[in-house]
């Protein structure tokens, strides 16, 4: 076995392969909360040049600004002078007598501590510096690139603490107890590549042939990366079948970081990449996790399909300074939504009635957050200034669209033809090295389906105003779709209820409580302790406030121990009791199974739920 120094082993590297970027990064020596970037350049031949931290990055769709972190930007000669440089922007610098630059060096503070009035970046797209705990690395705020050359090779060198394991989708080419050393082809690659290094906690599964590392960060050590990978298995199985019987990768991460409170963002999430997601979601008991792991790697996980085989040519030669937008969000996030859900109930992981909530939820909130008529193809493409506040449609109105499509592209072949095929057969045209044209796609789908009719529903409800025609739609499958109804039911006083840090069920808002509310005395902040004498824990809350609405009638009694604090901070006990009363109210965007539906409704059900394998 032959041995040599992870210095020589760059020095070597460096001479034989002059264009080609070697990054250095050393997490054991932090200072002031922050992290030193070293790089020997490739080689440069004009006088000056621009060097880019990115400004946006795919996935993202909104301004993040990652130069805001980088200070003391110093640019060397290979004698060790310093060069002559000057920040030109918020995200680029130009470095002068760039034809003798040899080296350049710079601090990185993390995202995570930034002041969140402050455009806050969103979490899983930031970067974590907790010292010697844990290191969040996407490598967009750490590394960038001279201008007119992120498409040569990058060599990135982490040192890191023995005991420390890097998590990430990249194979190193070089490791040792003390460093991992990553080659990529490219800029894009190496930003598309999160890691996290830390004490490892790390599970491998085998699906499908593909290699998939589950790793997390669980602070109080609430959770395992084996029960993680353990809710993560079914959903991959399922989407194994979903999408033909293979997984179109060989390894992909699951990257996750658990915490007990809220960072800056306020919210809770993932962002997806090629071959890697990376989760920031709260510490809390697995019960409580296990269908919001389901959902949401199952949604990060068909990004697999596109952006990364189905892309414009925005995305595929993305520019970080100066984006141009691809007008498709319908296409990289509503048909991985809507496939998301789809796929759990197609394979038994969610019941329909939870999969026609799903849905219910999403017209409303189109319908009422956002505008329903935009176009979606507009929003799309002007989606980081003119419509920003609009960009969370996609979610919701992007999965409708994809749920129509899906239906409508049943009903054209006689149930043998759904969207799924449709995303694979676009996959096998384009690919992951041929980006289709943002104006072109819409013919291309209608080649590729051979379904002429899909070019009016384009132009009516993807490009055009109109409202998607869910209530003819979802008919076809045998779902009524009742735009409002008079309904009557039991109300527990219309309060919000939440979950604290102790995993307690708590009454988190009493804005809007009702008579009855009122009558019983809720508090914000109390503690639902039992109702009716069981005791209610966050294991059992949902079945009993389920149970207690669907059962109870007009008049029946209620009684409610809460648990209040006392002037001294102390905790006691107040029983509240109170009569049912049974109030009318408006039920909008209801979802139903049609009971006496016809033999072709029935059929078409059967192929958009069950596809190809009835």
């Amino acid at each position: 076995m032959k041995q040599i120094s992870l210095l020589a082993f760059l020095l070597m590297t460096f001479t034989v392969v002059a264009q080609q970027y070697f990054f250095r990064l050393d997490l054991r020596k932090v200072q002031n909360d922050k992290l030193t970037v070293n790089c020997l350049v490739p080689s440069i031949n004009s006088d000056e040049i621009l060097y880019h931290i990115p400004k946006v990055v795919p996935g993202t769709y909104s301004i993040s600004d990652f130069g805001r972190f980088i200070t003391d930007f110093t640019a060397f000669d290979k004698n060790g002078n310093l060069l002559e440089t000057q920040k030109i922007s918020t995200n680029s610098w130009k470095i002068q007598n760039a034809q003798n630059l040899y080296e350049i060096s710079y601090k990185v503070d993390d995202t995570w501590d930034a002041n969140p009035k402050d455009n806050f970046i969103f979490e899983p797209a930031g970067t974590n510096i907790q010292v010697d705990t844990n290191y969040v690395i996407n490598p967009f705020g750490f590394f960038g690139y001279f201008e007119g050359m992120k498409s040569i090779p990058y060599q990135v060198t982490i040192f890191k603490r023995p005991n420390f394991y890097g998590s990430t989708s990249l194979i190193p080419i070089h490791t040792t107890d003390t460093s991992d050393t990553y080659q990529t082809e490219s800029y894009m690659e190496l930003a598309d590549a999160p890691m996290m290094y830390c004490i490892p906690d790390t599970t491998f599964l085998d699906v499908g042939g593909a290699s998939i590392l589950v790793s997390i960060y669980s602070p109080n050590h609430v959770l395992s990366s084996k029960f993680m990978a353990s809710q993560i298995a079914s959903v991959l199985e399922a989407q194994r079948k979903y999408l033909g019987g293979k997984l179109p990768i060989q390894k992909y991460a699951f990257i996750i970081y658990l915490t007990s409170s809220l960072g800056g963002s306020g919210l809770m999430g993932a962002l997806e990449h090629s071959h890697s997601s990376f989760y920031y979601l709260p510490e809390v008991s697995g019960e409580h996790l296990t269908q919001t792991i389901r959902d949401i790697a199952s949604h990060e996980f068909f990004h697999i399909l596109t952006p990364l085989s189905i892309h414009s040519e925005e995305i595929h030669d993305f520019d970080y300074i100066n984006p141009k937008m691809s007008k498709h969000l319908w296409l990289y996030e509503g048909c991985t939504e809507y496939f998301a859900s789809h796929v759990q109930v197609r394979y038994g992981l969610m019941e329909l009635d939870d999969y026609l909530e799903n849905i219910r939820r999403k017209i409303e909130t189109s319908r009422t957050r956002y505008n329903d008529t935009l176009p979606f193809t507009e929003m799309s493409a002007n989606c980081l200034e003119t419509y920003q506040q609009e960009y969370g449609n996609v979610y919701e109105k992007g999965a409708l669209i994809a749920l129509c499509l899906d239906i409508t592209l049943r009903k054209l072949s006689d149930g043998k033809y759904g969207l799924m095929d449709m995303m694979l057969d676009l996959s096998k045209y384009y690919g992951k090295t041929k980006p289709f044209k943002d104006h072109e796609l819409f013919d291309k789908i209608v080649e590729i389906t051979q379904q002429p009719a899909l070019k009016n529903f384009f132009e009516k409800y993807v490009a055009g105003k109109e409202r998607l025609p869910l209530q003819e739609v979802l008919n076809w499958v045998g779902i009524e779709y009742i735009q409002e109804r008079k309904i009557k039911d039991i109300s527990l006083g219309n309060i919000g209820l939440g979950i604290n840090e102790n995993e307690d069920i708590i009454i988190s808002d009493v804005s809007e409580m009702d008579d009855f509310g009122k009558k019983m005395g809720y508090r914000k902040g109390d503690i639902i302790h039992s109702i009716n004498g069981r005791n209610v824990t966050l294991q059992n809350a949902m079945e009993i406030f389920k149970k207690l609405i669907s059962q109870s009638k007009d008049g029946d009694k209620l009684v409610i121990e809460v648990i209040r604090k006392n002037k001294k901070g102390k905790d006691y006990i107040v029983t509240l009791k109170g009569k049912l009363k049974a109030r009318e109210r408006i039920q909008k965007n209801v979802l139903l199974p049609i009971e006496n539906m016809s033999s072709t409704q029935n059929k078409l059900l059967r192929a958009w739920l069950l596809g190809n394998e009835q």
